[in-house]
């Protein structure tokens, strides 16, 4: 039941995976608005929740469309996508960090407690792993240097003008739910139709986080003072070949038959892609707590159900 006192989120990609199990966190207690270029899937719909199709990009839709106020602000807005620049890059940038400033243009500072960024472990690039917040970025796509210069900006405007951002750059978050075309759900699906297909050597090191675990760092973000103008790592902090997530998959679903080397690595793929999350640990109290063996399993149970 809302009151005056029931804090005003709004969520920016409120129908995508991650924002779909925010909503569902904090529907109860929170007076929620999701933005998004289209509709909730039925699966996704959360009761409750006011539900806006707006683009970003549009500015002048962004003034005419957003005059409420509100406290808390999560941006998950945006796609992943690995294009090069030759290959529709502007529009990339254009999708996050133009995105961005039409939103913060528009957002009453004077309600604004914090506004929660989220950026990506893309934005290391190549760098040495494990990777911690103070290397510098190495954006390796338009995507990448997109969530770079969102970044530089709110920090930016954090120092000069004391916007209440924080950066939160999730690692490779996973969980059910997730859109099937990513890579974890497509292994998932394999095993489960048993079938032969091809991946990589796998040997390329990744960091995997649990959804709720995702989750509750945002949460904690959206509470912490204290992490108003940093970078924190959202990950397990637990490197993982892509082998042995995969080989995972197939040993809990019984069954599946991976072929490896049977696909290229990316040109210049970073084989070795992990977190230092120390920071988040000492800033926001928060520490993953699903192993991959139980996320995995667990999403690996919702894929079954879903396709029964």
């Amino acid at each position: 039941m809302e009151t005056l006192a029931t804090p005003r989120l709004l969520v920016i990609g409120g129908t995508g995976f991650i924002g779909h199990h925010l909503l569902a966190a904090v529907h109860k207690d929170w007076r929620v608005t999701s933005i998004s270029l289209g509709p909730p899937s039925p699966l996704r719909f959360v009761d409750s929740v006011r539900y806006l199709q707006l683009d970003l990009t549009d500015a002048d839709a962004v003034k005419n469309s957003l005059s409420e106020e509100y406290e808390y602000v999560v941006n998950l807005s945006g796609y992943i996508d690995h294009s090069l620049f030759k290959s529709g890059g502007r529009r990339l940038i254009n999708a996050h960090f133009d995105a961005l400033q039409n939103l913060v243009e528009v957002l009453p500072r004077d309600s604004l407690k914090r506004f929660v960024q989220i950026g990506s472990s893309d934005e290391y690039g190549n760098a040495p792993a494990p990777q911690h917040e103070g290397l510098r970025e190495q954006p390796i796509s338009p995507y990448s240097l997109g969530k770079v210069a969102s970044t530089h900006f709110l920090q930016m405007l954090h120092r000069t003008e004391g916007f209440p951002a924080v950066i939160l750059r999730l690692f490779l978050t996973y969980g059910p739910g997730q859109e099937e075309r990513r890579f974890l759900p497509q292994i998932i699906k394999g095993c489960l139709s048993d079938l032969e297909f091809s991946t990589s050597e796998g040997q390329q090191l990744r960091d995997f986080c649990y959804v709720h675990d995702t989750v509750r760092a945002i949460l904690l973000a959206l509470k912490s003072e204290d992490a108003e103008g940093h970078i924190l790592n959202v990950a397990s902090g637990i490197p993982v070949t892509i082998r042995a997530m995969v080989d995972e998959v197939s040993h809990i679903v019984g069954r599946g038959s991976p072929q490896y080397g049977k696909v290229s690595y990316r040109p210049d793929e970073n084989m070795t892609l992990y977190a230092d999350i120390q920071k988040a640990q000492d800033i926001l109290n928060w520490t993953p707590e699903v192993s991959l063996s139980e996320g995995l399993q667990q999403t690996i149970n919702w894929m079954m159900k879903a396709h029964a």
